[in-house]
């Protein structure tokens, strides 16, 4: 790369709002709009994330979307399972995008609470607290793995001061946005135990449930229907 090349990459970079900082550019470990480094001691919860590559091309992340309450703290233990080299960066699909331009540009590894970057077969982790409400990104952005399918939306929901109830999994169907759970007393809506379908609060929520699975979710009466709008 020539110096004049060099320098007016820095320069932009430079000029750019910090990707790991937060919004008013105070450092790496400052609130972002995704959120902030949470502390793995006061994880609400952990999620194995697969990193992979298809025989036609395809780059996947394992599960594809994610939906989390407002304040929920997440422990991301993730696997690169492929045979290329993939990073997973939380944040805003509009920064990944100017991030992304970047690195096209110059080779870059960054070394942020954010993100993290994994050879073949390797493992790595992220705990972060999903502080903001709104939709946010996951993605890789090593040159042509975005557009070869490496990224993801993330729900923060504005949560609910409901009461968590226990419950099991005992069907998810994706076709009609539907759950249907085997769960203790529902206790603000005066419901007893049952087995009841519901309704998720968001689309992503269908990829975090299996069935057989243990969870913990608050269910809400929305626009009449029994919807969950939280899960641990």
């Amino acid at each position: 790369m020539n110096k004049i090349l060099s320098a007016a990459l820095v320069a932009a970079w430079a000029a750019t709002p910090a990707l790991a900082a937060g919004s008013h550019g105070g450092g790496h470990h400052d609130e972002m709009e995704v959120g902030k480094p949470g502390e793995a001691a006061h994880a609400d919860r952990e999620i194995a994330v697969t990193m992979t590559e298809t025989d036609d091309g395809e780059m996947l992340f394992e599960p594809s979307s994610f939906s989390f309450a407002k304040g929920e703290t997440v422990k991301f233990v993730i696997t690169n399972a492929g045979e290329l080299e993939h990073e997973f960066v939380l944040d805003t699909a509009e920064r990944n995008v100017h991030h992304k331009e970047l690195m096209a540009k110059m080779d870059m590894e960054h070394d942020d609470p954010n993100s993290v970057r994994l050879d073949p077969g390797a493992s790595g982790e992220i705990v972060w607290t999903f502080s903001n409400p709104g939709t946010f990104e996951f993605a890789c952005l090593i040159p042509g793995h975005y557009e070869s399918g490496m990224h993801g939306a993330v729900a923060v929901l504005e949560g609910s001061e409901g009461t968590f109830t226990a419950g099991t999994v005992k069907k998810v169907d994706p076709k009609s946005g539907k759950v249907t759970i085997i769960h203790e007393e529902l206790v603000d809506l005066e419901m007893p135990a049952m087995t009841m379908v519901f309704r998720v609060a968001d689309d992503a929520m269908l990829e975090q449930l299996k069935p057989g699975e243990n969870i913990e979710f608050v269910a809400e009466r929305v626009k009449g229907k029994l919807t969950l709008t939280a899960l641990k």
